[in-house]
């Protein structure tokens, strides 16, 4: 069994989204307090931490993207969501800011060997953190989906898909028609993933990322992680 760690650290200020508030850490207590009950002493560390429910590799609940009465969130949608068969698709090759387009999407399908079954999870490696994390491009110029090639996903039967920017499409209006399109087809989508080019060419894999229970959450950060048998 293999375990690939598809998550990004959380640390202060993360780069995080401009709409989102940064994430906030400090100590709150650390080993030079001691304390004393009865005739014990002892330390204790311990850290204070504030962050939006989309900060680090998240999952967006449909009652992000979805103003419609009934819209789930995040403490509401089924643990089987994050618990799937999954497939990498690499477009590492697209230029910065660009929207992948379905034939570009239909070749890296292709390039893969693989097909895209109903449930599955759909991870695309985009070169987003090679080229921009740590960088003040990574909240700018990072490349997405077209937003018909969202619409191309959600015909194939997905549960959801992800990418390591922090947008599932170009900044700008593309962005949110993607969010909308998510909500139109009923699916959603992961933002902010890490080292999917150790998925590339590996073929399928199970997909683990569970999120915390956040009453009301429109998101949740995850520990995603691809599992080889």
């Amino acid at each position: 069994m293999e375990l690939i760690d598809l998550s990004r650290e959380l640390f202060h200020r993360t780069q995080v989204h401009p709409s989102h508030p940064p994430v906030v850490m400090t100590v709150w207590g650390d080993h030079s307090e001691k304390k004393v009950a009865g005739n014990t002493t002892f330390t204790s560390k311990a850290l204070s931490i504030a962050f939006s429910d989309h900060a680090g590799t998240h999952v967006d609940a449909p009652v992000h993207f979805d103003p419609r009465p009934g819209a789930a969130s995040i403490d509401e949608m089924p643990l089987e969501k994050f618990y799937t068969s999954a497939i990498c698709l690499d477009l590492s090759h697209v230029p910065l800011k660009h929207a992948a387009t379905v034939p570009e999407m239909e070749a890296a399908l292709a390039k893969s060997e693989q097909d895209i079954r109903p449930g599955d999870t759909v991870l695309i490696h985009m070169g987003t953190n090679d080229r921009l994390l740590g960088k003040p491009g990574y909240l700018h110029d990072f490349p997405g989906l077209a937003l018909e090639s969202v619409h191309w996903l959600a015909d194939r039967g997905i549960g959801m898909f992800g990418v390591e920017a922090i947008s599932p499409a170009p900044e700008g209006e593309l962005n949110f028609q993607a969010h909308m399109a998510c909500a139109e087809r009923g699916i959603t989508h992961m933002e902010g993933l890490a080292n999917l080019d150790k998925l590339v060419g590996r073929g399928r894999f199970r997909f683990i990322g569970f999120p915390l229970k956040i009453r009301g959450g429109t998101a949740s950060p995850i520990r995603a992680v691809a599992l080889f048998d």
